[in-house]
């Protein structure tokens, strides 16, 4: 079997729903490209369910019965989740794919081909967008040494994103249009050879949620494959996928720490005290900014009036494609997906479907 694409999901079921209609339709395209196979034959689908409690489990089975069902009796972390999928996947390459994730027609069928084309690649991501069109700048990021990660926290990034010293993490000096070879690559979309998994091992469990990708991504590297970045356009409804809460920022900060404690345990002491100090520092803000974050909207006049999220009405669908041209160019076309609970867009053709 060619490819095994998995999708963790945690009560998000109406983004989870369109991005398997995207997926099938991707499927669909690469079995038309090969003679005398179906898309059960070149592709199959798991969605790992960590214990949703809106429904997800019958909601998708019912509409998709060709997807291989893990149910979760509880939540065990999305490292976790991919890796019981892993275990399972048949696939030449495995693809891990958020369910707040809208992908092209041609998605699937360009990334797999250029793994095929270079076997060096062990791991490649895509150019993601948000609903806004914006481009997402992890979909390509350099290795969080110790100086990247003080630059990073520090804001000295942010001073000078394009300076190849102190923007080694952001990688912005990186034109977001060509392919790369990157450090590191987003879980959100991450398609991996499956002897490159073999070679490194699987996920680490031990981060519950962020910072596995980070991880994985170094561990393949260090196998002798290369990781790319493939300027591939797909949508990534950013954060929709995760709760935005106190435990968030919890799990967020402690991966970071995992990581350093991890890969620098014999770092220079100052040094290692200023990481920790920063990483927490930053943690400590954010968890404050969480709690206060409500009470800032009762006070707050300003609406956002051009926000676009999955249940905006259709009205919006010409806005849409606008702001999808401008950052991704003219050549580039987009499916537009409208079912009654909202609408989605992947790359590649316009079409109204209702």
């Amino acid at each position: 079997m060619k490819l095994s694409i998995i999708i963790v999901n945690y009560n998000v079921k109406y983004f989870l729903e369109q991005c398997l209609d995207s997926v099938f339709l991707a499927v669909k395209n690469m079995a038309e490209g090969v003679a005398s196979q179906t898309h059960n034959d070149i592709a199959e689908i798991f969605v790992v369910d960590n214990c949703s409690s809106d429904g997800s489990s019958e909601y998708i089975k019912s509409r998709f019965p060709d997807v291989i069902f893990i149910d979760n009796p509880q939540n065990v972390g999305f490292a976790k989740a991919n890796n019981q999928a892993i275990e399972q996947a048949r696939g030449k390459y495995i693809l891990l794919l958020n369910p707040d994730t809208v992908i092209g027609e041609n998605a699937l069928s360009n990334v797999c081909r250029f793994l095929d084309k270079n076997p060096n690649a062990g791991a490649v991501s895509v150019k993601m967008l948000d609903g806004y069109g914006q481009f997402l700048p992890e979909s390509k990021r350099g290795f969080p040494s110790p100086w990247n990660s003080f630059c990073k926290l520090s804001g000295l990034s942010k001073l000078f994103p394009r300076s190849k010293r102190f923007g080694g993490y952001g990688l912005k000096y990186l034109d977001e249009n060509f392919i790369h070879k990157v450090d590191i690559l987003v879980g959100a979309f991450m398609l991996v050879r499956k002897t490159a998994i073999d070679a490194a091992g699987y996920l680490d469990e031990r981060f519950f949620m962020y910072g596995e990708d980070i991880d994985w991504s170094y561990r393949l590297s260090r196998t002798g494959y290369k990781n790319y970045y493939y300027p591939e356009p797909i949508i990534h409804y950013k954060g929709e996928s995760t709760k935005k809460d106190i435990k968030y920022v919890k799990h967020f900060y402690e991966a970071m720490l995992i990581f350093f404690n991890k890969y620098y345990p014999k770092s220079n002491g100052f040094f290692k005290m200023m990481i920790r100090f920063a990483i927490v520092s930053c943690g400590t803000i954010s968890a404050f900014q969480k709690v206060i974050k409500p009470f800032k909207k009762i006070f707050s006049k300003k609406k956002s009036e051009n926000e676009l999220t999955l249940y905006k009405s259709a009205n919006t669908y010409e806005g849409i494609i606008r702001t999808m041209d401008k950052h991704t160019g003219e050549k580039t076309r987009f499916k537009i997906y409208h079912s009654d609970k909202g609408i989605a867009i992947a790359a590649n053709e316009i079409t109204l479907n209702s």
